[in-house]
């Protein structure tokens, strides 16, 4: 069964995909670009958004799983790896 983080990513992607579709056909249809760019700040914003889902998901699971079972640093390091991309950019 799927919990709400989860549910809420994937409503995020969905959207964003259907969103996507939208700013290839404007692009397409040879829309006015500043148009466009609002769009794919749309989309760009619903995919840090489902990301920052998946993230909280995956430390609210599988990073405590693996403090319990002894293996926590490691899992620490690989969100770290991602948030520091994330920073990147």
């Amino acid at each position: 069964m799927m919990n709400e983080g989860k549910k809420n990513a994937l409503r995020n992607l969905k959207t964003a995909r259907g969103q996507l579709d939208k700013v290839i056909s404007m692009m397409e249809e040879d829309r006015y670009c500043i148009d466009v760019a609002n769009q794919v700040m749309a989309v760009s914003g619903l995919l840090k958004r489902a990301n920052m889902d998946i993230l909280k998901q995956h430390i609210n699971h599988c990073v405590k799983e693996a403090f319990v079972e002894g293996s926590g640093e490691a899992k620490v390091d690989e969100v770290m790896k991602v948030i520091d991309r994330l920073v990147e950019k």
